[in-house]
């Protein structure tokens, strides 16, 4: 029994001297298990370059040269993990080839606006400017904050289409049209070729307009030569760089067909999906970025230029009439009917709708009206 009393204190020792070199190996193994993870990690990180060919000339303010605040930050800011470089249009891809051009992987990346596939996509232009639809703030609440950015992810996923969408810019109301002659009403617009887009065309349609959706690279020609009569394309300082004025004097407003209108970031998905979490977080977080600064960049930009455009080169301004702006609202509520044809479309249009309603609750009391403009 006494030999048994001081044996006890020794294994007591012993066992705990093993216990302690036990958990020391133990936690010595989980260190190098760490450390292997890690250094998988690391090799796992590769470097992408995105290559992206673009719908619009980057030297036209807001409305082309938003992806250049994305392309300029990237790589520092992603530490050298993602790179961009930019293509003018037509310098890879054409700008109506871009969507297919992503998908099949012919490039990683693409700028344009979904407008441009609606020959493809009935619903496209429902995520691109909506005719009297939503202006930037309410277009942002049910793009991020709704089912928007969903369905239109959706929409491209339904249709085949192997791209992940990214929304990176948004842009201000447009001028709703170039004319040589005032528009006095819808019967003066019977019989014109015009230059419009996306659902906006299919409205002027209905008056009897012959519709066509050149690049903006190639109106000014058009207009010169006689191939069209009238134009509209984009914001006021946009439509300045590219001379319309020289030829047309008569400047309409408010761009009831764009209101607002989204760019896209197509990023083909096996691209995205061999990302890293954190190169796919940087891409959303810098596109967020972007679309707040191009709708800021595009709003300080148009007093200034609208201005000019009178006291420098003799334009005219027109706000369209309560009876033309009903006429093309009403023929807008025939051409939505029509397209509901598209089950998609109908249930976009669906989704939009309700969220609208429910908005309308806090526009239609939260803000102020639009103070006049100065004599």
């Amino acid at each position: 029994m006494t030999k048994l009393k001081f044996l006890l204190p020794f294994v007591a020792l012993c066992a705990l001297v093993l216990l302690i070199v036990g958990c020391t190996e133990e936690v010595e193994v989980e260190k190098i298990v760490e450390v292997e993870k890690i250094v998988e990690v690391e090799k796992e990180v590769k470097s992408v370059e995105l290559k992206v060919p673009v719908a619009f000339g980057t030297h036209l303010p807001s409305l082309g040269d938003g992806i250049l605040y994305i392309s300029e930050r990237l790589e520092a800011i992603s530490g050298g993990s993602l790179k961009m470089t930019v293509y003018e249009p037509g310098k890879l891809v054409a700008p109506n080839e871009i969507l297919d051009a992503v998908s099949t992987g012919k490039t990683n990346a693409g700028y344009a606006t979904a407008g441009y596939w609606v020959g493809k996509l009935p619903a496209a232009p429902l995520f691109s400017a909506v005719p009297f639809g939503p202006d930037a703030a309410e277009y942002l609440a049910w793009l991020y904050y709704d089912d928007g950015m969903d369905l239109y992810q959706q929409m491209y996923d339904d249709a085949g289409y192997n791209v992940h969408v990214l929304l990176a810019a948004i842009i201000p109301p447009e001028t709703s049209g170039w004319f040589a002659e005032p528009i006095e009403s819808t019967s003066d617009l019977d019989g014109l070729r015009m230059r419009f887009f996306g659902l906006g065309a299919v409205v002027m349609q209905k008056f009897g307009v012959q519709t066509s959706l050149l690049p903006g690279g190639e109106i000014f020609a058009a207009l010169e030569k006689g191939a069209i009569d009238a134009t509209e394309f984009s914001l006021p300082v946009v439509d300045q760089r590219l001379g319309f004025h020289k030829l047309v004097k008569h400047n309409y407003y408010p761009g009831w067909h764009q209101q607002a209108t989204t760019f896209e970031l197509l990023i083909n998905k096996d691209v995205w999906n061999g990302m890293t979490d954190q190169q796919r977080m940087i891409l959303e977080v810098i596109s967020k970025a972007s679309v707040a600064d191009s709708f800021a960049h595009g709003e300080a930009l148009e007093g200034p230029e609208i201005k000019k455009n009178v006291s420098e080169y003799g334009v005219i301004n027109h706000y369209w009439s309560e009876e033309m702006l009903a006429a093309y609202k009403n023929a807008w509520l025939e051409v939505v009917e029509e397209q509901k044809a598209d089950p998609f479309f109908a249930k976009v249009w669906e989704d939009f709708s309700a969220f609208d309603e429910e908005y309308k609750y806090w526009s239609s009391i939260g803000y102020l009206p639009r103070p006049a403009a100065p004599e």
